[in-house]
């Protein structure tokens, strides 16, 4: 791992190298700039500095660059991006662990807004398709809920730590911006909000959300996913644990239509 370079005064600096590009039709290119070291520094404290000043390594004014970020401690998701050629959250990398120059270049698996900034609407259209969520009427009292057992808790909530960030799509071969793979995150949910003791009442609907166009069948079961999550959520397992879900329940559908189809249990 390289450290800060030198500069010619003996000061410390930063070289990043910038992904710049004004809207998907436009041409993009690179810009560099050099900022001063300041330790404890992440990628998203420098892309703040530059826009104090956005001025390039070799003194042209430029424009400020456009990124996603909010909450800056790794639990909203919104700063995600290619850095040094691995989807990383720009919050929580930091310049010391990183080498110089500095590379950042915007999610290839969404589409681009502009410079590092993407939409990733694909993830949040996955997990309506999904259904996850759990469906609670609130016009009334419903009563107490049913318990969740004690086992669950900690499987549980190392899955609902998904940001939705979207690195485990940028890793994965299969998800491409021409197809509707769902990706593992949304496959993840699923497992999550069926074991869920209200959630488990549908779980049969979200099941055949992984079923649909898209989903868990097109999986190509890389393992990706599970190298880059910066939550380390367990993705392949959720992977195979969905996967045996989905196969029980088309046998379980394929057994009821046969039964009904041969009226067994009707009328004489």
């Amino acid at each position: 791992m390289s450290t800060p370079n030198e500069g010619a005064a003996g000061k410390k600096h930063i070289n990043l190298k910038i992904w710049r590009q004004e809207s998907p039709d436009h041409e993009g290119r690179f810009e560099e700039f050099k900022l001063p070291y300041v330790k404890g520094a992440n990628v998203i404290s420098c892309l703040m500095e530059i826009q104090k000043n956005p001025v390039t390594a070799d003194g042209k004014k430029t424009t400020p660059v456009v990124w996603d970020s909010n909450c800056l401690e790794e639990v909203c998701g919104s700063c995600p991006m290619n850095i040094n050629g691995r989807v990383r959250m720009a919050c929580s990398s930091l310049v010391d662990k990183l080498e110089d120059p500095i590379t950042l270049e915007p999610l290839s698996k969404f589409p681009l807004v502009r410079d590092l900034a993407v939409d990733r609407q694909r993830m949040f259209l996955a997990l309506k398709q999904v259904k996850a969520w759990i469906r609670i009427d609130g016009t009334y009292n419903l009563g107490p809920g049913p318990k969740q057992p004690q086992g669950n808790h900690a499987q549980m909530y190392t899955l609902s730590c998904c940001m939705t960030c979207g690195c485990c799509l940028e890793a994965c071969p299969q998800v491409q911006p021409d197809n509707n793979f769902i990706g593992a995150a949304a496959i993840s949910q699923v497992r999550l909000f069926n074991m869920h003791p209200t959630g488990a009442f549908t779980a049969d609907e979200r099941l055949a959300g992984l079923m649909q166009d898209g989903g868990i069948q097109d999986c190509g079961k890389a393992q990706n996913c599970v190298e880059v999550c910066p939550k380390e959520i367990p993705l392949t397992t959720s992977i195979s644990a969905m996967n045996r879900e989905v196969t029980m329940k088309v046998v379980r559908d394929l057994f009821f239509e046969d039964v009904a189809g041969k009226g067994v249990g009707g009328p004489g």
